[in-house]
Order: structure tokens, then C-alpha cells, then sequence
């Protein structure tokens, strides 16, 4: 009977996700076209910081709890998933032609990001040297987004859409209500998940938190990217999935350094095999698209390919 429990409220999580996803999404393209801010903006701004929040609350609990390598598998892994899965399942659904402009900031401080944190804990330990430093590039970030929403603003044209009081509470109120079922949603998938793969099919914790817990806390922008493509806003998505990311890497990890007094573990495996997946496939993702201005289907195919190697590693070793 509690085994039933426990599938049935994986089930209720994933219902929860899919209807706040489409609530979420229409959301936010309506506020970006009300605030004459691009999509781009919005996604990598809004809602990806909306979409993290169930990354943000695991690996924070975790980190408190010691689970350390739960907390910096999640972070890490949600990075690789964003990019390897949704990223790319993205782009083969639709690849669209992207604004250079826009995405080469949030293209390099992604690589930069990962970069960082590798080179910081080659020693074993995300020191409060490293989380400087990282902090340094989030607050860059959010320079880089304010400016380009304030100058992208000023340049756009009219959004042809009347703002008036009722439209905007319906419109904030949807929103909230998305990411709130996104959030809830996630935590009942990665709660039950992690009890399905633990405690009945016996997968060892860092595996979990790599795939199953990373993947769940990822359903969100999963979720928004799909909702983003089929309602032709695939630069919301684009936006969105970098952002958290970014996010992802350069904030939670810091966060979940302090509350370990400053450093942060991390294991031989989190070095040499997860982070340096993360950046390869990164850069197979963003830099032939910043070269070429667009994405192509042979990104997301090959892409996905890596983290099914990727995936295989986990559990041969």
C-alpha cells in the first residue's frame, strides 16, 4: 500500500508540473510583451529564477543535512540536464536562429561558470576564495541583464497590449500559481522519486542525485521549454534554461558553501567526471552557436548522445 502511496504522488507531482508549466509560460510571454522586455530577457531573468527554486531549497537542505554530495550532485547535474537534455530536446523540436548579441554574455558566463568552479575545487574543496569569485560572475549577471533589459526596452517598439489593473493581477496571480504547482510538483517527483530509486530499486545516493533528483529539480524548465516551443517562444526557453544555469552554478553552490562554514566538498567523481561532462557539453551546445548564430539539430542529437554515455559511467562505475 505505501509503495502505491508513494507512485501515486509521483504521478500527482508530474500533473502538477505539466499544468503549472503552461500557466508559468503564458505568464511570462505575456509579461514580456507587456514590458516591451524580449523573451530572451525574461527567461534568463524571471523565470529561470522562478525555475530554480526547486534546485535551489534541495541542495541547500541537503548541504545542511551534510549530504554533500547531494547537494553539489544536484547542482551540477541539473546544469548538465538543462543543457544535454532540455536544451537540446529543444532544439530538436524546433532550432531556431538566435541574437548573438543576447546570448553570447549568457553563453560565456555558463562556460565561465563551470570553468570556475572546476579550477577553484581542483584541491578538493570549494574554498570561500572560489565562492568569491563565483559570486563575482552572478553579480556580473545581474548587471548584464538589467542593463540589457533597460537599453533592449527603450529601443522596442509599442507591445500593442493594454495593461490595465485586472489584467496584470490575473496575469501576476497565474504566474505565481505556475511556479508554485512547478514547485510543489517537483518536490512531490523528486521526494517520491528519490524513495522509488533508493529504498526500491537500491541506486547509490550520488548516482540519485546526479540523475534522478538533478532531472526532477530540472522538470521545470523541461516543462517551460516545451510549453515555450509549442507556443513559439523558443528564446523564452533558451533564456530560461542558461539563466538557471547560471544560476545554478554560481549561486547555490556558494549558498551551500556557507552553510558548511565556507567550504564545500567535492568528491574525485564530481571533479573528473561530472564537471568536466557539464562543460563539454556546453560547449558543443553554445559555441558552434555562437559561431553560426543558430542552433542546429545536430547539436541536440549529438548532445543527448554524451549524456547517454554520460548516464552509462554513472552506473558502470
Amino acid at each position: 500500500m505505501t509503495s502505491i502511496l508513494i507512485f501515486l504522488l509521483f504521478a500527482l507531482g508530474l500533473i502538477c508540473i505539466i499544468r503549472g508549466g503552461d500557466r508559468f509560460v503564458d505568464a511570462a510571454v505575456w509579461m514580456a510583451s507587456a514590458s516591451r522586455i524580449p523573451p530572451f530577457i525574461i527567461g534568463a531573468t524571471v523565470v529561470s529564477l522562478a525555475t530554480t527554486l526547486p534546485e535551489i531549497i534541495v541542495s541547500l537542505i541537503a548541504a545542511w543535512q551534510g549530504q554533500t554530495d547531494m547537494a553539489t550532485g544536484n547542482a551540477v547535474g541539473s546544469v548538465t540536464a538543462n543543457t544535454a537534455l532540455i536544451l537540446s530536446f529543444s532544439v530538436l523540436l524546433r532550432p531556431e536562429p538566435i541574437d548573438r548579441t543576447r546570448l553570447m554574455p549568457k553563453a560565456l558566463l555558463q562556460i565561465a561558470a563551470a570553468l570556475t568552479l572546476w579550477l577553484s575545487g581542483i584541491s578538493g574543496w570549494l574554498t570561500p576564495f572560489g565562492c568569491v569569485g563565483m559570486l563575482i560572475l552572478f553579480g556580473f549577471f545581474v548587471y548584464e541583464n538589467l542593463c540589457s533589459a533597460k537599453s533592449e526596452r527603450r529601443s522596442d517598439i509599442a507591445s500593442g497590449i493594454t495593461v490595465n489593473r485586472s489584467t496584470l493581477i490575473r496575469h501576476i496571480l497565474l504566474f505565481v500559481i505556475g511556479a508554485g504547482e512547478i514547485i510543489i510538483g517537483s518536490r512531490l517527483l523528486v521526494d517520491n522519486g528519490t524513495i522509488i530509486a533508493r529504498d526500491i530499486l537500491h541506486i547509490d545516493e550520488r548516482i540519485v542525485s546526479l540523475t534522478m533528483v538533478a532531472i526532477g529539480t530540472s522538470l521545470p524548465e523541461l516543462v517551460t521549454a516545451i510549453s515555450a516551443v509549442v507556443k513559439k517562444s523558443g528564446s523564452l526557453a533558451v533564456g530560461n534554461i542558461l539563466g538557471a544555469n547560471i544560476i545554478d552554478l554560481l549561486l547555490i553552490l556558494p549558498l551551500c558553501a556557507l552553510t558548511q562554514g565556507g567550504v564545500l566538498p567535492l568528491s574525485r567523481s564530481t571533479l573528473w567526471v561530472d564537471i568536466p561532462f557539464c562543460l563539454l557539453i556546453a560547449l558543443i551546445m553554445l559555441a558552434p552557436t555562437l559561431i553560426k548564430r543558430r542552433f542546429s539539430r545536430w547539436q541536440g542529437a549529438v548532445s543527448l548522445s554524451m549524456y547517454l554515455l554520460y548516464t552509462i559511467l554513472l552506473f558502470a562505475f
